[in-house]
């Protein structure tokens, strides 16, 4: 297949993905209008919108691109094989961080998106076997949860660890282009004149760094650790690097000082510095009740996960945007339509059946695990069905092994359903409905779960309250008979961990 060929492929996939996620936002926020209009007398009117840099330049539209792939493709393949190839200039779009700031998102054109995942592809498939294979991130045969098992399994093996953890600051806006061109020629890559100009085009207008936001900056980030992976790999460490979140890990006190002068030796020639505020730097990691002569803690976190050498866990700031984001669902369907008055909400509970309730729990168990049902679920474990399809929030976190953080987690679920019910019971009986002696709202805590469960739909258990450990047992058979990459949730590389 000749160049404008290949570029022409790439646009249309680039504009037939980017159609499908309006077509999808449409789709959703269309949904979303008709559940209110149902549950509210005052819905607001749907509003449509697309995003603000398609009015900039059509070719950020895809729909247009879609149309005139093929001139566009030509016009692209002509100017990279004369050595005129640039990229247009993209839309720079800021997003808040976590923990203060702004990062910038370099959003291009979707032809030059095209180019750029059309190179990547190109120069990881060459290269791949050269990266370390402790390095997990922007690569196809290398995912979160490789490292996260990797790590896991080998601090099992020692009472005692000492863990370096290091964050860099502004990593991608920071690289050194001098550092990274020194790469192209050394250490046995396979990267052609070709491809060196499309990636200095990319770069040309930029004093250091790479943009955020593009396929091909993805192989340069791993490119330019090659040489940090290479150095801890001779030190005889061990350690996961994902992108810029590196920890290092070793027994001996000694080994993990020199990962210290590795790291601040990379961090001079590639000209990123080390961020203080998140980098936890050399601590110990011992199992429960192990003495040690150094302050030490129970786990550290990474990607996600909360690693400790017996368990491995949801880390702590992700539960809490899970419990946020189940409260949302349950107060948006249960509690927000009638906490005002005159009464806005709809939905009024009668003969025992409460239908905002039926759509919190399927909301919720949409939420968690894809909307699988408990007898579904059950039936995999018990081996009377061969394979389900693992969605939701957990299929992001497959490795999980910590079961009482599971058991508590159903604990605080059953709690705050319980208690929801109970504010919307006495909410209803303000706009003078009186259900106190009706289903759920008469069920005591200890009887939610399997009343809810019997209470059938349509013949289905619809009403179900969802279980953090049901999901668990689940996902651990998958695990064991299909493996990490069919469990896991298929956009994990992009998630927000």
């Amino acid at each position: 297949m000749n160049l404008a060929k290949q570029i022409e492929k790439y646009i249309r996939e680039e504009a037939e993905k980017l159609i499908e996620r309006h077509h999808n936002y449409h789709n959703s926020l269309h949904k979303e209008h008709e559940r209110l209009s149902k549950r509210v007398n005052d819905a607001p009117k749907k509003e449509i919108r697309t995003p603000d840099y398609w009015n900039i330049d059509k070719k950020f539209n895809p729909f247009y691109v879609r149309r005139r792939a093929k001139s566009i493709a030509l016009s692209i393949a002509l100017k990279i094989q004369n050595g005129e190839y640039a990229p247009n200039d993209p839309h720079i779009k800021e997003i808040d961080k976590p923990g203060g700031g702004k990062r910038q998102l370099t959003i291009y054109q979707i032809p030059d998106a095209a180019v750029s995942q059309l190179f990547y592809t190109r120069l990881l498939a060459k290269n791949r076997h050269r990266f370390s294979s402790f390095s997990y991130a922007y690569r196809n045969d290398r995912n979160v949860h490789f490292a996260i098992q990797d790590i896991s399994v080998d601090i099992e093996q020692d009472a005692r660890t000492f863990i370096a953890e290091f964050d860099f600051s502004d990593f991608f806006g920071s690289i050194n282009h001098q550092s990274l061109f020194l790469q192209f020629s050394k250490n046995g890559f396979f990267i052609s004149q070709e491809e060196i100009s499309v990636i200095k085009a990319f770069l040309a207008k930029r004093e250091k760094g790479i943009p955020q936001g593009t396929s091909i900056s993805l192989f340069l980030a791993n490119l330019v650790c090659w040489k940090l992976d290479n150095s801890l790999e001779k030190a005889g460490l061990k350690f996961a690097r994902y992108a810029d979140d590196t920890v290092i890990w070793s027994p001996d006190y000694a080994a993990i000082c020199n990962a210290l002068e590795i790291i601040n030796a990379f961090s001079i020639e590639a000209g990123v510095s080390i961020n203080a505020k998140k980098s936890d730097g050399i601590s110990l990691l011992a199992r429960d009740g192990s003495r040690s002569e150094i302050a030490s803690k129970p786990d550290f976190n990474f990607l996600g996960y909360a690693i400790s050498p017996t368990k491995v866990s949801i880390k702590a700031k992700s539960e809490r945007r899970i419990k946020k984001q189940i409260s949302y669902l349950l107060y948006r369907n249960l509690i927000q339509p009638i906490r005002t008055k005159p009464l806005r909400g709809l939905i009024i509970p009668s003969n025992n059946r409460d239908p905002a309730f039926l759509s919190a729990m399927l909301q919720v168990r949409r939420y968690l695990y894809g909307g699988l049902l408990h007898k579904e679920m059950a039936e995999y474990i018990r081996g009377r069905r061969s394979s389900i399809l693992f969605k939701g929030a957990m299929s992001f976190y497959p490795l999980l092994n910590d079961e009482q953080q599971l058991r508590n987690l159903d604990g605080w679920l059953l709690s705050v359903i319980h208690r929801v019910l109970k504010k919307r019971c006495d909410l209803l009986l303000t706009h003078k409905y009186d259900l106190r002696e009706a289903f759920p709202f008469s069920s005591p805590r200890d009887k939610l779960v399997i009343q809810c469960r019997r209470k059938l739909v349509n013949g289905k258990g619809l009403m179900e309250i969802p279980s953090f450990m049901l999901i668990y047992k689940a996902l651990k058979k998958g695990l064991n008979e299909h493996g990490i990459e069919r469990v896991m949730n298929p956009k994990s590389l992009q998630y927000d961990y």
